[in-house]
Formats: C-alpha cells, sequence, structure tokens
C-alpha cells in the first residue's frame, strides 16, 4: 500500500501465473485486464474521465488503454463530475457502452443530480426504449490516508436509488470478472473499488469467459459469496472490509470461535438468500461497513437477517461501522474504520447476549 498519495502513480507490472490461466495479479492488474478485454470485445465501449488517457488514471487502473485502443475510446476529460456523468447519459442515447470513471469517491457529489435524475431514471422515463448501460468506475472507501473528499463511502446512497445496481468486489479474481459482467449489462452499475486493495495480489482465472457476458445467465456472480466457513457467528462485510473480517477470523479461531466470513458483493440487490442461509446456520450475525452507522446499509442486512432468521436468532444483529461524523481525512482514519479490535468486541457482545 503505498504511504502518500503520490505514491499512487507508481504501478507493479510484475505478474506470475501459477496453473494454466490463473495468474497472480493485484485488483489493479485484475481491473486493467478486464478493461482491455472490454474494449477489445465491445466496439461501443469508451472508458473516460479525469486522466484516464494518457495517464492511465491516478492509480493505473485504464494504464496503456489509450495507446492501445486509440484516443476516440479512452480519453481525458475536464476536471467536472457533472459534465462526465452527464457526457455518459448522452453517449449511452447515442448507442454507445460508457465507463466512466469519478478520480475519487468524494468526487461523485458533484454528478449525484446527474446519476439520479437521468442515468437512475432515463430506462423508466422512456418506458424501456433508452437504456444505460453506464458502469461507473468509482475508487472508494478509506485506507489509503487520503485528504478529504478522497475518502468516502457512498455505498447507502447509491443503493437507494432506484434504477442503480451497485457493487463492491473484494478479491482480484472478483474484480475481473464482476467489472466485465457490469459492463455487459443494459442497466447502469455503480462499481465501488476498495483503493486500499488495488495493490493486494490474489489469484485470476483469466481462462474462462466471465459467466454472464455472453449469454443470460448470472454465473453465480450476481450473488454473495462465503469467503470463509464458520459455524458460531456470521461477519457479513463488502469491500475492503472483507479482508479485515477475514484477519479477525482467524484470530476468533484461536479462541475456539468459529466465525463464517460472507462477502455480501452486490450491495444492491442484496443477496437475501445468501444472507438466510449463512445466519440461520450459525444463528449469530455482526455486518461490519465503513460508512457512517446512521441509516447506513448495515440496517438494511440486519433488517433481512431478522426477517428471515427471526425465530432462529441468538442474538441482535450487530453492526461495526465508521462513526456519524463526515467521512475523517487520513489522519484519522485509523480511528474512524472498524479495526480488528472494534470487530472482535462485536462478535464478544453478540456471544456474551443473554435474553433477559
Amino acid at each position: 500500500m503505498p504511504e502518500t498519495i503520490t505514491d499512487l502513480r507508481l504501478k507493479d507490472d510484475s505478474t506470475e501465473t501459477d496453473t494454466a490461466g490463473v495468474q497472480q495479479l493485484s485488483m489493479q492488474q485484475a481491473l486493467n485486464r478486464a478493461l482491455d478485454e472490454i474494449l477489445a470485445k465491445n466496439p461501443k465501449a469508451v472508458i473516460f474521465g479525469e486522466d484516464c488517457g494518457r495517464l492511465g488514471g491516478v492509480f493505473r487502473i485504464t494504464d496503456g488503454l489509450q495507446a492501445k485502443h486509440g484516443e476516440d475510446r479512452v480519453f481525458d476529460t475536464p476536471l467536472a463530475e457533472s459534465g462526465i456523468l452527464g457526457m455518459s447519459v448522452g453517449l449511452a442515447m447515442a448507442g454507445f457502452h460508457p465507463i466512466p470513471e469519478v478520480q475519487f469517491d468524494g468526487f461523485a457529489y458533484p454528478a449525484i443530480n446527474q446519476i439520479v435524475c437521468q442515468i437512475a431514471r432515463m430506462n423508466y422515463r422512456s418506458r424501456g426504449t433508452l437504456p444505460m448501460p453506464i458502469t461507473l468506475r468509482v475508487p472508494s472507501f478509506g485506507g489509503i490516508r487520503a485528504p478529504e473528499h478522497h475518502g468516502e463511502s457512498l455505498e447507502a446512497l447509491f443503493a437507494h436509488v432506484p434504477g442503480l445496481k451497485v457493487v463492491s468486489p473484494s478479491t482480484p479474481h472478483d474484480a475481473y470478472h464482476l467489472l466485465k459482467y457490469a459492463a455487459a449489462r443494459p442497466d447502469p452499475v455503480i462499481f465501488m473499488e476498495p483503493k486500499s486493495r488495488y495493490w493486494q495480489k490474489g489469484p485470476v482465472d483469466v481462462t474462462n469467459a466471465t459467466p454472464g457476458t455472453a449469454a443470460h445467465d448470472d454465473g453465480g456472480l450476481t450473488g454473495a459469496r462465503v469467503a470463509r466457513e464458520g459455524r458460531h457467528l456470521t461477519l457479513v462485510a463488502w469491500g475492503a472490509m472483507v479482508s479485515r473480517c477475514l484477519q479477525v477470523a482467524e484470530l476468533a479461531a484461536e479462541d475456539g470461535i468459529d466465525v463464517e466470513v460472507l462477502d455480501l458483493r452486490w450491495l444492491k440487490p442484496i443477496d437475501a438468500e445468501a444472507l438466510a442461509r449463512s445466519v440461520g446456520k450459525t444463528r449469530r450475525a455482526v455486518v461490519v461497513h465503513e460508512a457512517p452507522l446512521t441509516s447506513g446499509l448495515g440496517a438494511e442486512v440486519a433488517q433481512l437477517i431478522t426477517q428471515s432468521c427471526f425465530a432462529t436468532l441468538k442474538a441482535p444483529v450487530e453492526r461495526v461501522t465508521g462513526f456519524d461524523v463526515p467521512y475523517p481525512s487520513g489522519d484519522l482514519e485509523d480511528e474512524y474504520i472498524p479495526n480488528i479490535d472494534r470487530i472482535l468486541f462485536g462478535i464478544q457482545r453478540v456471544l456474551e447476549y443473554r435474553r433477559g
């Protein structure tokens, strides 16, 4: 992980091949490869945003794509997020498949009007005659010690808007396949990339075609993923918090507590059946997210769990979240983002709960 924003301009070109077709890629590399394949396969796909062209993006997600696919398909835009998303609407109406990038999550605020009032509604407004096949990439969440507006957790805001789908990968493999899957959808998808995970490597199977990109099956990509099996309690998370919950599960195992980690992946629509299966088995749940507690997505997840598992729950669903304050700049991130100790305390509260 880089120490400063300046270090974001560094890139890692190294890759390792495990077995046939399975490569060790960072999430940054996996996303870059997915975009390259999308452009190669779909002549209507276009990528644009601040520094996306010649520079290749501040996180190097679009690195080399302009040189390979041309300036008319991968290009820079002015620093004007509302304009970027407004142009996406026009391009989609003209038959293109825009894949815009908002450089940092906090920069999405000026574009909310275009996202909510145009992108999310156009298909409904036109009675289905104007689909919006827009995949908006948003480097999201904290963890890189960035200044204000460079680290936000906007999933509840996006997920609340009818007409939008919202997804957040936690591994390089999921980032590669979910981005290709999202770009093949006829509906607008908000693709929230956990920027603190950009440099973490993992196996990516690049041999098999991404399910759902050529046919109508979803290939399991629309649901949640059990990241770790367990018996005593379910940790529900997404994005960067999945990795942290896996760390917590390993520590809890040292005390004989067998924690299951459920990676929600899709935040709109939420895989309610996967929640019911996991918590129906463990009978206890803790939801972990970076966004503030009040009206956060954890409340929706807790309600879905309560609705399906109320009769068997052994304790109320616990939430371990950010605080009800504006997302802080880098110096205070360690205090704000749920850390291992806070998640362990959440587990303890649930396990020690006794009905009165």
